[in-house]
């Protein structure tokens, strides 16, 4: 391809993005929108060994698909991801697959293996454009263009996942995304670079990007904020080294203009984020997961996140009332369509992606706070939920209930932990409390207790949670209590489970106390 000087594609990057304002400002689209991608997918789908067993044709009805093609889990998948693995043509989707995608395991602790082909690429490139350009559209400017993007990942080696031909290879999801980029869009944009993309060891990787892009005009971050946070500490450490100094990455880079976020929620960092990078600096949530780019915010700044309804993926709802992980194949009528869907109540999101998954239960909790315009919020995940005790407290209660009292004393969250902790009775109902294990940033000026937060936190969860408030009027659950963990806890933990940096995650939350006990064989805290 002939050398283009970066500067055209800053002119055609702008122009798109503003010829793109009027799609996203048009209400109306986003069902049409998925009825074209269904109507594209059956008929590509129908072709593959999946499709022959369900019943998938070109041209069926909806009601037709909802009768033959049950909802399904990963599990389901993997013996056709395995028979791709070892050379199978147009098992899940038509073709070869060559290409798979590791996840981190945050909520079973086993990774999954995901197929990526050429068209799940396709979606990915398109997806994450649309991000960027509704970016623009929002703010008006296309200033993220005239610099360097350095998207904070993890390692990304293609490795074989068997030794016969084809060789398939794999890798995590954000190294994996890499090699979708168009040449052009790598040479001029992306940082770090391949190489240092590819450094497993983490306090490596974070010193070569320190010195790679400190000298880089990087108009744009990516990244999990909590790894951020630790990136921002390495630039600052890696500036002290040679005598700049800096307090805040603007100081550094002065034309960043955006940080992108996802996979965690903002909140409990989003103070410490701000103060890291320096006045001036927008934040841009999107909400990834290895199976597909699934939203992204948009001109409204407050109201949820834009479902990427026109970038190949089908989007399906179970109402959480309905959901039941061991009866999935038996719930393919409880499952709604967006057409269907209504404000303020929660689904499992299901996909149906142009790699294959078909109606595929991503395990991911989302609430509609519209509907025309589509905009949602991420609650949590079907498996990582507060039930012991019929509370149902979601991920993002107990995140806002933290953050909430955490503001209220200006201290900073560092990572945290839910589980149930049973009360030991022979009869009646099962009894019991929350039990937090919570790392706080140290140094501030008044200094955290557990008995402050219990106290605090418990009125916050009253407030958000009417199932979870009625169980402590009740008495069936007792006030929570609350571990404050000494500093790095999470950080050792995380490190000896070989999950520390790029894009793993601590899980918030669990109805049983598989982390839980094993904090408490290790742990130091405070009251």
């Amino acid at each position: 391809m002939p050398s283009v000087p970066k500067s055209l594609f800053v002119l055609g990057a702008s122009a798109l993005a503003f010829l793109r304002a009027r799609r996203w400002c048009r209400e109306g689209q986003a069902v049409p929108q998925q009825q074209l991608t269904w109507k594209e997918w059956t008929t590509r789908a129908a072709t593959t060994a999946y499709g022959h067993q369900h019943g998938i044709e070109a041209g069926m009805r909806y009601s037709q698909f909802q009768d033959r093609v049950p909802p399904r889990s990963y599990e389901a998948f993997v013996p056709w991801i395995d028979r791709m693995k070892r050379g199978g043509a147009d098992v899940l989707w038509p073709g070869y697959c060559a290409d798979y995608a590791i996840t981190a395991g945050t909520t079973t602790g086993q990774p999954k293996e995901l197929p990526v082909t050429p068209a799940m690429l396709q979606h990915f490139r398109q997806a994450g454009l649309d991000a960027l350009l509704m970016y623009t559209v929002r703010t008006g400017s296309s200033r993220i263009f005239r610099g360097r993007h350095l998207l904070l990942g993890g390692a990304a080696p293609l490795l074989p996942l068997v030794e016969s031909p084809p060789c398939p290879r794999a890798s995590n999801r954000t190294g994996r995304a890499l090699p979708g980029l168009p040449e052009w869009a790598e040479r001029h944009f992306y940082e770090p670079g391949r190489d240092i993309a590819q450094i497993s060891d983490w306090p490596a990787k974070l010193h070569a990007i320190a010195a790679r892009c400190s000298a880089q005009n990087i108009t744009l971050l990516a990244g999990l904020p909590n790894w951020l946070l630790t990136l921002a500490e390495a630039v600052r450490e890696y500036s002290r080294a040679q005598n700049q100094g800096i307090n805040q990455l603007g100081e550094l880079w002065p034309n960043l203009e955006c940080l992108i976020h996802g996979g965690i929620p903002l909140t409990p960092f989003a103070d410490e984020l701000r103060r890291a990078l320096g006045p001036g600096v927008n934040l841009h949530e999107v909400y990834p997961a290895a199976e597909g780019f699934i939203a992204a915010q948009d001109t409204c700044r407050t109201h949820g996140l834009r479902l990427l309804t026109g970038a190949g993926l089908f989007f399906e709802f179970l109402p959480l009332s309905a959901f039941d992980a061991s009866r999935l194949e038996h719930l393919g009528h409880k499952v709604v369509p967006l057409a269907e869907v209504r404000v303020g109540l929660d689904y499992a999101l299901l996909l149906t992606t142009p790699a294959g998954l078909c109606r595929y239960v991503l395990g991911d909790v989302v609430r509609f706070l519209s509907t025309e315009p589509p905009r949602l919020l991420y609650v949590g995940r079907t498996q990582l939920q507060l039930q012991a005790f019929s509370e149902h407290v979601t991920e993002k209660e107990l995140t806002d209930s933290l953050t909430a009292v955490c503001t209220r004393h200006t201290w900073s969250v560092v990572n945290f932990h839910v589980a149930p902790l049973f009360s030991h009775q022979p009869l009646g109902p099962q009894r019991g409390r929350h039990e937090w294990w919570v790392e706080l940033r140290p140094g501030t000026k008044e200094t955290p207790t557990g008995p402050i937060l219990e106290v605090e936190l418990d009125a916050e969860l009253q407030r958000l949670n009417v199932h979870y408030a009625a169980r402590r009027q009740n008495g069936e659950l007792e006030p929570p209590i609350v571990r404050l963990v000494i500093p790095c806890f999470f950080a050792q933990w995380l490190q000896q489970q070989g999950k520390w940096g790029g894009h793993h995650k601590m899980p918030r939350c669990r109805s049983d106390r598989t982390l839980a006990d094993a904090f408490a064989q290790k742990a130091q805290f405070n009251r």
